[in-house]
C-alpha cells in the first residue's frame, strides 16, 4: 500500500543521469588503470634497460678506483664520496627547519590564515623547478658571497629545494597524532614546550624520517642545482674548505658522459654510473616503504 511517502518511479532524465554518471565513473577508472599501466610499463622498461646495460660493468674497482682520462676511465669513488657529503649537508639543513615549520603549521600559528600562508608557501617551494634553485644558489653564493663553487652552498640549495617534501611529511604525521593524548596531557598541567618534547616529536619521527629519505631520494638524482654551484667533473677529489671547494657528483658525471658518450670508455661509464644512481635513489624510497604503511595504518584505525 503505497501511502504519502513512498518514493517516487524514477523517471526517463533520471535514468539517463545514472547511465552517465555510471558511463563517466568507468571511462575515468579505465583512463586511470591504463595510465598508470603505461606509466608502470616505461618506467619499468627505463629500469631494465639500465641495470642490463649497467650491472655488467659495476664491480669493487669501479666503487673505490677514482676517475681517470677524464672520467672516461677508472670508477666513481670521488664521485660517490661528494654526493654523500652533498646528502648529509642536504639533511643537516632541511631536519631543523622542517622540524620548526612542521610545529609552527600544528602548534603555534593559530588555525585560519596563517597556517594557510604556511603550507601554500611549502606548495608553492614545491612547485618551482629545481633550476630555479640552482640559479638563485648561483647568484646568492657564488656572486653575492663569493664562495665560488662549494660543497656547502649545494648542500643549502638541496636543502631548501627538499624543505617542502620533509615538511608536509612531518605535518602530516604530527596531525595524526590522537588529540586525547594532547588534551590529556594539558589536563596534567604540562607546558606547551614539554607537550612538544614529550609527545609531537618522539610520536612525529617516523613521518621525519620518511620526509627525509623521500627528500633525498629526490636529491640525489638532481643535477641542475648542483651544475651552478657545487660541482665540477674532474680535477677535484674531497673539499678542504668552504669557498672554491667544489665536489665530484654522480648526476653531473652522467651528464657529462652522456655529452661524451662517442668517445671509447665513455658509454660504459655512463650506464654503470647510472646503474650505481638509480640504485642509491631505488634504495632510499624502498628505506621508508615501512614506515609509511606504518603510518597510514595508524591514520586507518585512528
Amino acid at each position: 500500500m503505497r501511502g504519502c511517502f513512498a518514493v517516487p518511479e524514477p523517471t526517463v532524465d533520471n535514468k539517463l543521469m545514472r547511465r552517465r554518471r555510471t558511463f563517466i565513473d568507468l571511462a575515468t577508472h579505465t583512463i586511470a588503470v591504463v595510465g598508470g599501466l603505461l606509466c608502470l610499463g616505461i618506467v619499468t622498461a627505463v629500469l631494465g634497460w639500465i641495470i642490463l646495460r649497467g650491472a655488467p660493468h659495476v664491480d669493487l674497482h669501479f666503487f673505490w678506483e677514482a676517475s681517470r682520462e677524464s672520467g672516461l676511465a677508472g670508477g666513481i669513488r670521488y664521485q660517490i664520496a661528494g654526493t654523500i657529503i652533498l646528502m648529509l649537508t642536504t639533511l643537516a639543513v632541511a631536519v631543523p627547519l622542517s622540524i620548526g615549520l612542521a610545529l609552527a603549521a600544528t602548534v603555534y600559528l593559530p588555525r585560519g590564515a596563517a597556517r594557510s600562508a604556511l603550507q601554500g608557501f611549502l606548495q608553492l617551494l614545491n612547485a618551482m623547478p629545481s633550476i630555479l634553485f640552482g640559479i638563485v644558489g648561483y647568484l646568492f653564493f657564488f656572486h653575492y658571497l663569493g664562495w665560488g663553487k662549494s660543497w656547502l652552498a649545494g648542500g643549502l640549495v638541496l636543502g631548501w629545494m627538499i624543505l617542502p617534501t620533509v615538511t608536509i611529511s612531518l605535518i602530516k604525521s604530527m596531525e595524526a597524532i590522537p588529540l586525547k593524548q594532547i588534551h590529556a596531557a594539558a589536563g596534567l598541567g604540562m607546558r606547551r614546550g614539554q607537550i612538544i618534547r614529550s609527545i609531537y616529536l618522539p610520536q612525529s619521527v617516523r613521518g621525519l624520517f620518511t620526509g627525509s629519505f623521500l627528500g633525498l631520494a629526490r636529491a640525489a638524482g638532481e643535477t641542475a642545482p648542483i651544475l651552478f654551484v657545487a660541482t665540477v667533473f674532474a680535477g677535484v677529489s674531497l673539499p678542504e674548505g668552504i669557498r672554491d671547494s667544489p665536489v665530484l657528483a654522480l648526476p653531473y658525471h652522467i651528464f657529462v658522459l652522456a655529452q661524451d658518450s662517442l668517445q671509447a670508455g665513455a658509454i660504459e661509464n655512463l650506464w654503470a654510473t647510472a646503474f650505481v644512481l638509480v640504485a642509491l635513489v631505488i634504495g632510499l624510497s624502498l628505506t621508508v616503504l615501512p614506515f609509511r604503511l606504518h603510518n597510514s595504518n595508524r591514520r586507518d584505525h585512528a
